[in-house]
């Protein structure tokens, strides 16, 4: 028999957290795909999209997919119960975005690294101190279990499982039959400086967020750009660091992280020039910030994405 991904279904879950995952493991013609909910009842997701599962959740898959949703927030009891007692004899699992709080319920991510959407890594890591949160990645894989962020990293993660099992290619396949990148690596984080760069108040703040994002190959050191704000380094960095929510240099760090990704899958530049179009100075200097970031050489950035 072909291996059985199941998706669990329950009132409240997150529709894009279903399909995504579901039209993956469809669209690689390698798998017996079905949904399952306790009992085989109908269930009504977070948008109201009614959904008839093909089956009850009884038997384990070998590959189960537990999304989020509205509906985690006060954990269906039936379903934690099923995955507290039969979750050890699934070879694999799989949570989207607040599905991780189904798994931490049920105990199955206790003394496991895992992540959710970076809104909710505080509350899982309060309501079960026992699991490693790391809000940072966009999903993390710990031994058969794996979490993922918000809804759109369970298609991430699916597309990774899918390489894992039939290969990149086929992952690579399925990957432009849905018209997106073969897949971000799982380290890539959740937070995008530029968006974070939006949530400054003050103009002279603004203005410094503006230099940086164009022209990252500028000299950017905390005493550069507090001359730019006309502050004192110490008061930039305060100032900076209480508005934005991150210190300048992580930010521009940040920053010319993402310029050197978009350069690599935008343009036909070399890595030296990038490089120096995104304030690194030597490839040297940029291959080691990716493989901090990312876990990845720019060169094999640029071959998947």
């Amino acid at each position: 028999m072909r291996h059985h991904v199941q998706i669990v279904l329950f009132d409240g879950v997150q529709s894009l957290d279903v399909t995504g995952p579901l039209e993956v493991f469809t669209y690689a013609g390698a798998y017996r795909v079905t949904t399952a909910s306790v009992g085989g009842a109908p269930v009504r997701t977070s948008s109201g999209l009614r959904l008839t599962p093909d089956l009850s959740l009884e038997e384990p898959p070998d590959t189960l997919v537990v999304p989020g949703g509205e509906g985690t927030r006060e954990p269906p009891a039936d379903v934690v119960a099923w995955l507290a007692s039969r979750g050890a004899d699934v070879q694999r699992i799989m949570s989207v975005c607040t599905g991780a709080f189904l798994l931490a319920s049920a105990g199955l991510l206790d003394g496991r690294k895992a992540t959710t959407h970076w809104q909710y890594c505080e509350s899982l890591r309060s309501h079960h101190p026992k699991v490693d949160v790391d809000a940072e990645p966009i999903f993390v894989r710990d031994g058969r279990i794996a979490t993922s962020a918000g809804v759109t990293t369970g298609i991430d993660l699916a597309l990774a499982l899918v390489e894992e099992d039939l290969g990149r290619d086929v992952a690579l396949a399925i990957a432009r039959g849905l018209v997106m990148f073969l897949r971000r690596p799982g380290g890539q984080s959740q937070f995008s400086a530029q968006l974070a760069g939006q949530v400054a108040h003050r103009e002279p703040l603004r203005e410094v967020q503006r230099l940086i994002a164009e022209h990252p190959e500028r000299d950017l050191s905390v005493p550069a750009l507090a001359a730019a704000a006309n502050l004192s380094p110490r008061q930039f960095t305060r100032a900076f660091s209480a508005e934005i929510g991150v210190p300048p240099g992580r930010y521009v760090d940040r920053v010319r992280l993402e310029t050197a990704r978009r350069l690599l899958e935008d343009t036909t530049d070399g890595v030296a020039e990038v490089s120096r179009k995104a304030g690194y100075g030597t490839p040297e200097a940029m291959r080691r910030a990716f493989l901090q970031a990312l876990d990845v050489f720019p060169t094999e950035y640029r071959r998947r994405f």
